[in-house]
C-alpha cells in the first residue's frame, strides 16, 4: 500500500488470563480498504479489535494510529503507555449503549466524541435512512434487539459519513440481529464510505459481509493470516451530510452524558438519599436519651458525618450504567485513558454530602445549646465539603474494581477501607468545632488543617485508583 496506514499494529501479543490469544502478530489498516477479521468463536476477533482501540492491555507490541498527515500517535503499547485515539467510528459486539439514552442522544454523542457536530435536520436524515427517525426520542431500553443493533451500527458509521477526513471504522459483528434490508444497507454504506477514504476493520461470521472485503485477516491459534478478498458489493449513494468539525473534547462529552443519565433516571441520588435518611434515623434511634455531648464532641461528630460518609462510599449508579451492554468499553475506547478519571468525578455524589450533613446535624444536635449549634451550622460545610473528595475517591475505586478481573478485584476492593482514615480526620475536625468553636489557625489539629489532610488523603487514593492499569 502506498498510503500511510490508518492503524498499524506491530508485534502484538495479547493474553486473556493465561491464554495467548495473539502471539507476536503485525497487521495494518489502510485508507479506502475494507478488511474482514474472521475465525471461529473464541479465536480472538474481538480481542484484536480491543487491542486496536487500546481497550485490551498488551503483553508485547504497540498500536499506532494515523493522527494527521504523516503523523502517528501511540494508542497503546506493552509498557503501559496509552493515549486517546484519533476520531473513529466504533460498534462493539454488545451494542455498548446505556438503556437510559435516547436514540438521538446516542447518535449525537457518537459524533461529539469524534469532534463532529450536526444539526437536527442532518441527524434526522441519518436516522430516516436507517428507518429509525420515528424512534428518535425513545429510550434505548424501549427498543427491540434488532433496532438497538441498528442504532449501534449507525453510531459506528456516522462519524465516517460526516467526517471531512478519512478515519478508521471498527465494527464487531455488525450484522448480528439485523434484518435483510438493514444488512444490504450496511454493505452499501461500507462500500460508499470506503470510497471516500475511510478504512474498515470488520469482525464477522457473515459470509455476504466477508465477500465485500478487500482483504481478510484470518485468526487461528494466535496467528493472523492474510488473504485477498473478493471486494464485492455496490456502494449506496449517500446524501450530502453537513457537519461542523471542532476540537475534540471527549471529557466534556463524558461529563454531559453522566449528568444527563442521572437527571433522567436519578437512581443514584434517590438511592443514596434513602441510605442517608435511614442512617440518620438509625443514629437517632441508637442515641435515644443518650447525651452525645457528654461524651465529647467526637461522638456527636461521628454520628453526624456517618450518613454522608455512607453515601460517599456506596457503589455509584455510574458503575451499573457503564457495565450495561459494555457501555463503559465504548467510552474507554473513544476517549482513552482519561475516561476513568472523568467518570470518577462526573459519577460521584457531588451534591449530597453537604445537605445530608446539615440535615443530620439538625436531627442530632438536640443536646447542644442554641448558640453553639448556630456556630457549628456556620462551619459544618467545611468537613462536608471534604466528604465530596472522599466520594470522588470512592467512585474511582469502584470503577477500578469493575474494570479488573475477579482475581484482582477482591484485593482492590479492600482499598475502600483506606477511606475510613479521612473520615476519622473529618470527625476530629467537626468534633473540634463542636467543642471549641471554629479556629482559623493552620496548626496541627486545627479544623482547616485537618480537613485539608483528609482531602489530600482522598486525592492520593483517587490518584492510585486511576493510575492502576485495568489488567
Amino acid at each position: 500500500m502506498g498510503s500511510q496506514a490508518l492503524i498499524r499494529a506491530s508485534n502484538l501479543t495479547v493474553n486473556k488470563g493465561k491464554t495467548k490469544v495473539l502471539q507476536n502478530q503485525s497487521f495494518s489498516l489502510f485508507p479506502s480498504e475494507v478488511v474482514a477479521i474472521v475465525g471461529p468463536n473464541g479465536a480472538g476477533k474481538s480481542t484484536l479489535i480491543e487491542a486496536c482501540t487500546g481497550i485490551a492491555p498488551l503483553r508485547d507490541g504497540q498500536v499506532l494510529w494515523k493522527s494527521a498527515p504523516e503523523n502517528e500517535i501511540l494508542v497503546r503499547d506493552s509498557e503501559g503507555r496509552r493515549n486517546p485515539p484519533p476520531s473513529m467510528g466504533l460498534t462493539l459486539q454488545k451494542d455498548a449503549i446505556c438503556g437510559d439514552e435516547t436514540v438521538l442522544e446516542r447518535l449525537e454523542f457518537s459524533l461529539q466524541v469524534a469532534g463532529l457536530f450536526a444539526d437536527e435536520i442532518t441527524l434526522d436524515s441519518i436516522l430516516s435512512e436507517w428507518r429509525l427517525s420515528h424512534r428518535s426520542g425513545s429510550r434505548v431500553s424501549e427498543l427491540s434487539g434488532g433496532l438497538r443493533r441498528r442504532l449501534s451500527l449507525i453510531c459506528g458509521l456516522a462519524p465516517a459519513a460526516l467526517s471531512n477526513n478519512p478515519i478508521a471504522v471498527i465494527l464487531d459483528e455488525p450484522s448480528e440481529g439485523l434484518d435483510d434490508t438493514s444488512k444490504e444497507l450496511m454493505k452499501g454504506w461500507i462500500k460508499a464510505l470506503s470510497q471516500k477514504g475511510n478504512g474498515f476493520f470488520i469482525a464477522t461470521h457473515d459470509r455476504s459481509l466477508i465477500s465485500c472485503a478487500d482483504r481478510i485477516l484470518r485468526i487461528s491459534e494466535g496467528k493472523v493470516m492474510e488473504e485477498s478478498g473478493n471486494s464485492e458489493g455496490s456502494p449506496t449513494v449517500l446524501p450530502e451530510y453537513s457537519s461542523i468539525s471542532r476540537i475534540r473534547r471527549p471529557i466534556s462529552a463524558i461529563v454531559k452524558w453522566a449528568f444527563l443519565m442521572e437527571k433522567r433516571n436519578p437512581i443514584d441520588t434517590i438511592g443514596k438519599s434513602t441510605i442517608a435518611f435511614l442512617s440518620m434515623i438509625l443514629a437517632f434511634a441508637l442515641v435515644g436519651d443518650l447525651d452525645p455531648s457528654a461524651h465529647g464532641g467526637q461522638l456527636l461528630a461521628a454520628l453526624v458525618l456517618t450518613p454522608a460518609f455512607i453515601t460517599a462510599i456506596s457503589t455509584p449508579a455510574i458503575v451499573g450504567r457503564l457495565s450495561e451492554n459494555d457501555s463503559g468499553l465504548w467510552w474507554d475506547a473513544v476517549t482513552g485513558p482519561m475516561s476513568r478519571p472523568a467518570f470518577s468525578i462526573a459519577g460521584a455524589s457531588l451534591f449530597l454530602p453537604i445537605p445530608v450533613t446539615y440535615l443530620s446535624w439538625i436531627l442530632l444536635d438536640g443536646s447542644i445549646d442554641s448558640e453553639s449549634s448556630i456556630e457549628v451550622m456556620k462551619w459544618i460545610w467545611l468537613p462536608a465539603l471534604s466528604l465530596i473528595d472522599v466520594a470522588i475517591a470512592a467512585t474511582a475505586l469502584h470503577l477500578l474494581i469493575s474494570d479488573l478481573s475477579r482475581s484482582r478485584a477482591v484485593p482492590a476492593s479492600l482499598m475502600l477501607i483506606i477511606l475510613v482514615w479521612p473520615f476519622l480526620e473529618l470527625t476530629d475536625a467537626l468534633g473540634s468545632i463542636i467543642e471549641d468553636g471554629m479556629s482559623f489557625g493552620l496548626g496541627w489539629g486545627d479544623p482547616i488543617t485537618t480537613c485539608i489532610l483528609a482531602s489530600l488523603t482522598s486525592a492520593l487514593v483517587w490518584l492510585a485508583a486511576i493510575m492502576i492499569p485495568d489488567t
